[in-house]
């Protein structure tokens, strides 16, 4: 964002100095955190992330300086007007929430008359339980773990796999389901692994099936995401943004992370679970870093995924490298794309995704295989995404489960 333009001043006789303006000048802002747990490690550095910095939870630009009294505080740009924030300690996995250990709603203010802010942190995602009771586990029994430390050959790491499995699947030896393969697997099932929410992916689809929304269910693979490696493998390129580029994590591992998805975990739950494995019947998706990396993977591997969610996605980390590749690795024709964020999320969210429903209609998608939506209260929070699954996942995966149905009659 541009500052505003400076006041110009000279001395005059007198010591009296006089100012020349060009313009109204917006003044700065701080955000000042009085009090945060006891129990906050004294070394780590706090961040604020917001719809001023496309939500990155730990851009150096917006880190708070620790005074000697124990407080933190960080100066804001001028002229940001109204804005919506949450403290973090350098990741979303250590994002502030309620001492009831609930997430909690994005803070506001409005800085275009706020010249200082005061808050209160009481209680890290990561430190759920430490003052309190932790939270019960809320998935349902049709989740299970595929494997609590997969090999991820391409990357050297092991992961944490979820799958949900249709509650008839054991009843339907001869029926075979849809995949869909989901990010950030923490947040998909379980209330007490996620860090502000959990979609209720399994819930969702529970309830389509028994309300006849979802003919015959689909198979759920839920890939946990890798804490402080997560920028790391849900961006494709090392980011030269600005609000990232400082950090020790700014991608360049999303590629082998998609390969680890297509040519390792895929294979396998296709060998072991009853799936439909076309690409028809393959879905990706993910918010945030996961939107963005959900459509890299269409964009690299357009036979093996071609339902994608986009939910809020991060395209402003590497924007014209995505735009570059996509010349040469086009989406499948026959791809479907669930695009949604809110307008307010960030400057950036809204236009950006725009010009990505455009490219995919450039590049050959039919306009009846986007879906777009910009809802006025979208926000970069679970609790939108988790709204947002059920509308997403009827787009994608109706033509499939039409297909299904009409396989299972044969």
């Amino acid at each position: 964002m541009s500052q505003p333009n400076p006041w110009v001043g000279q001395r005059m006789a007198g010591g009296l100095l006089l100012a020349m303006l060009s313009g109204p000048v917006a003044a700065q802002s701080i955000l000042k955190i009085d009090q945060v747990p006891a129990i906050t490690p004294a070394t780590d550095t706090l961040f604020v992330a917001g719809s001023f910095n496309d939500w990155n939870p730990h851009s150096p630009k917006y880190a708070l300086r620790k005074s000697t009294d124990g407080t933190y505080q960080v100066t804001l740009p001028a002229g940001l007007g109204a804005v919506e924030y949450k403290f973090t300690r350098g990741s979303w996995a250590t994002v502030e929430i309620h001492d009831k250990n609930q997430g909690i709603a994005n803070r506001k203010a409005d800085l275009a008359s706020a010249r200082e802010v005061h808050h209160r942190v009481l209680a890290w995602a990561d430190q759920r339980g430490a003052a309190s009771k932790p939270r019960p586990h809320t998935a349902t029994p049709q989740v299970h773990t595929l494997a609590t430390a997969f090999t991820m050959p391409q990357l050297g790491h092991q992961r944490r796999v979820l799958v949900y499995l249709p509650a008839d699947y054991a009843k339907q030896p001869a029926r075979r389901y849809p995949v869909l393969y989901l990010h950030d697997g923490q947040n998909v099932f379980d209330e007490a692994t996620s860090y502000g929410g959990e979609w209720g992916v399994d819930e969702t689809l529970d309830q389509l099936r028994q309300t006849g929304q979802d003919a015959t269910g689909s198979i759920v693979v839920a890939i946990d995401n890798g804490n402080e490696f997560r920028s790391d493998e849900y961006i494709p390129w090392v980011s030269t943004a600005d609000e990232i580029k400082d950090q020790p994590h700014r991608g360049g591992q999303g590629g082998a992370y998609v390969d680890f998805l297509a040519q390792t975990l895929k294979p396998y739950v296709d060998a072991h679970y009853r799936t439909r494995p076309d690409v028809a019947h393959t879905g990706i998706a993910g918010s945030s870093l996961g939107g963005l990396i959900s459509v890299y993977a269409a964009l690299k591997y357009p036979k093996v995924f071609g339902q994608v969610g986009v939910f809020s996605p991060a395209f402003w980390v590497c924007n014209d490298s995505l735009k570059a590749y996509a010349k040469t690795h086009r989406a499948a024709p026959t791809a479907r794309f669930y695009f949604v964020c809110g307008p307010k999320e960030s400057e950036t969210m809204l236009p950006l995704m725009a010009q990505w429903r455009d490219e995919l209609r450039a590049e050959g998608v039919p306009a009846a295989n986007i879906s777009f939506r910009a809802p006025a209260d979208g926000q970069h929070r679970e609790w939108f995404w988790r709204r947002e699954f059920p509308a997403a996942y009827r787009f994608l995966f109706r033509p499939a489960a039409k297909a299904n149905s009409s396989a299972s009659k044969r």
